[in-house]
């Protein structure tokens, strides 16, 4: 495969999930900052502010960012690389550049999001009910990928739209943590506050109904994000990602042993097998962790564009929170 064409499928596949988390994320903290109280001690925590911070943006004072701000900022400003539609719309310009690659119906389904994204008054929405609009963005990025799954080969195409779009779902997870549960080392007992973000934090990836099958006891700070950081079990966790990346990079790489990004994905889904297994009390700083990860995605994510892209990269993006 041209490496044109499998770095453009890779970006799609970033740019679709990419979309998709900022649509849950804005979904969850919406729907947690409606149900909290100003004066409830267990209140959601997890703030506008925060929500800019975690898509890279630089918060003064957290107090003073207003929540419709945010929201049209993040859904509808095409100038704003990370907004919803900004993705959408890279990623219907990917996916006309790979149509001779892509299905059809794959084809429609990206173009006809963009379309609708674009038409009507959007911002009326989000001010009277944006739970319509971000709704209609996950059933879409589904339906996507459901096309995805049902009208593509399984080839090196699929292989590189899989791995990016696995990349940018474990970087986003990231990002969330490293934002909503900053635990130190020293802490014994998270408290009301962290277990609200904690409690937002799984209704911004849609993990709520998963982890409380999953885990026994209430959803506070390390139990979720030990869930989020290493339960294979749920597609969304960091380790779940990075499984999936090595697995569908073998069906697309001719000397899969003589491969770096896969070499350091391999250690690196070591590295989380171990820690999952060593869990227990907070006697380590998570936001650390969690920096660590993101930096050895960061350094895969240079690895694939090395090995396969011949060093290509994607102009005006931000790949990884500093």
């Amino acid at each position: 495969m041209l490496a044109r064409i499998a770095h453009e499928l890779y970006w799609l596949g970033r740019n679709l999930v990419r979309a998709e988390h900022t649509a849950r994320m804005l979904d969850g903290v919406f729907s947690a900052d409606l149900q909290g109280r100003p004066d409830d001690p267990n209140r959601v925590t997890l703030g506008w502010g925060s929500i800019l911070a975690i898509m890279g943006g630089e918060v003064e004072d957290a107090a003073t960012v207003r929540r419709d701000d945010v929201l049209s900022s993040l859904t509808l400003d095409p100038d704003n690389p990370t907004s919803v539609v900004s993705c959408i719309g890279r990623a219907r310009e990917g996916a006309r550049t790979v149509r001779d690659v892509i299905s059809t119906e794959m084809w429609e389904a990206i173009n006809t999001t963009n379309l609708t994204l674009l038409e009507g008054d959007l911002s009326a929405r989000l001010r009277t009910g944006p739970y319509s609009v971000y709704q209609y963005v996950k059933e879409r990025s589904a339906l996507t990928w459901g096309m995805t799954s049902r009208t593509m080969l399984r080839d090196e195409a699929s292989a590189f739209l899989a791995a990016g779009g696995r990349i940018e779902s474990a970087d986003m997870v990231l990002r969330m943590l490293r934002v909503a549960l900053p635990i130190q080392a020293d802490v014994e007992d998270a408290g009301a506050v962290r277990d609200g973000q904690a409690i937002a934090l799984l209704a911004a990836v849609g993990g709520i109904q998963a982890f409380r099958r999953a885990v026994p006891g209430q959803p506070n700070a390390l139990p979720v994000a030990n869930f989020l950081l290493y339960e294979r079990a749920y597609p969304d966790s960091v380790a779940a990602s990075v499984e999936a990346t090595l697995e569908v990079l073998q069906l697309a790489d001719s000397s899969p042993r003589a491969s770096e990004p896969m070499l350091r994905l391999s250690r690196l889904g070591a590295d989380l097998d171990f820690q999952a297994r060593t869990v227990g009390p907070p006697t380590r700083d998570l936001g650390a962790t969690c920096e660590a990860v993101q930096q050895e995605l960061a350094r895969v994510d240079q690895d694939i564009a090395d090995r396969y892209f011949a060093g290509a990269a994607s102009p005006g993006v931000v790949t990884s929170s500093s």
